[in-house]
């Protein structure tokens, strides 16, 4: 058996272990230590050109989070009844005539929604999810640095920049998700549940170095459907075959569980597929600016028209 397929066996079980005795990561730097420690077992030395690679790029989504949780202390009023108004308006174009979470947590869970004691296999379904928001991105730029640095570039450059996008939605338009709404006596009562099935399990988010503020008016646009659909598009776009189309399968579970949940409008998770696709078009034009590769190598060509 080869070292490599030794030193990422180890990695897995004790990212493993980790995971289920303190806690899945849950900020980007966190999450980039762990890739880093990938890197490491994969390419069998030290790697040190991925904290050079990377540092900026974290900076960067520290001050996302900073910055995205003080916007809720800036003086505005969150919007509340807008966005109950959107989503009864979606509900009516198939039948429906109520806000889609109260819908779901009516007809999936009803009096069991409070308790632990009734999870369905959805329910854990929903916070899983739900937590892979925290990952997926960040392992997706791990594993294309390590396969190829001019790719991750691309995609580091329009992961930072949805980040930002969606910021300034928070700040132009701080929003009261579902489960606010609720409590403030605006829709029928609801259970707040993305973190209901791992609880159970006795797993939980942690965060190793910072994970940005808390913010509860951050919601419009949603940035978890936001970062799966700008997965799911990018895959679309990068890949080839027929089966790349599998991919917004992601998208479309991370948006039944964020309504579901209660943690976002269907409006939300819309607006996360507006926010993806101009990425993708910044990110575009970014690349043709200033190319990934000649980036990397340290030339200056000029840009290009």
């Amino acid at each position: 058996m080869s070292r490599r397929v030794l030193t990422v066996a180890a990695y897995a079980v004790a990212f493993l272990l980790w995971c289920w005795m303190v806690g899945i990561p849950n900020d980007p730097t966190g999450v980039a230590l762990w890739l880093w420690l990938l890197a490491i077992a994969w390419r069998l030395d030290w790697s040190w050109q991925f904290p050079k690679d990377w540092w900026l790029w974290l900076l960067a989504l520290a001050v996302y989070g900073l910055v995205r949780g003080v916007t809720d202390d800036i003086g505005f009023t969150p919007h509340e009844v807008w966005p109950i108004h959107a989503d009864e308006w979606l509900a009516h174009l198939w039948g429906g005539d109520a806000v889609p979470t109260i819908s779901l947590q009516h007809r999936l869970c009803g009096d069991h929604c409070a308790g632990e004691e009734q999870l369905r296999w959805y329910d854990y379904l929903t916070s899983a999810t739900y937590a892979s928001h925290f990952l997926a991105g960040l392992t997706i730029a791990g594993v294309l640095w390590i396969r190829d640095r001019a790719e991750w570039l691309r995609w580091i450059r329009r992961y930072v920049t949805i980040s930002y996008l969606a910021l300034a939605g928070y700040i132009l338009y701080p929003m009261a998700p579902p489960w606010l709404a609720a409590q403030a006596g605006l829709l029928p009562p609801m259970v707040r549940m993305s973190g209901r099935a791992f609880h159970h399990l006795g797993i939980q988010r942690t965060t190793l170095v910072f994970g940005g503020l808390p913010n509860q008016t951050a919601a419009m646009p949603s940035l978890h459907c936001g970062f799966t659909y700008l997965i799911a598009f990018y895959a679309i776009i990068r890949l080839r075959g027929w089966w790349r189309w599998l991919v917004l399968l992601y998208p479309a579970a991370m948006s039944f569980s964020l309504v579901y949940s209660g943690e976002h409008y269907l409006i939300d998770t819309i607006m996360g597929a507006v926010i993806a696709a101009l990425a993708l078009a910044i990110g575009a034009a970014w690349d043709r600016w200033r190319p990934p590769a000649a980036v990397l190598s340290g030339t200056s060509p000029a840009p290009r028209r």
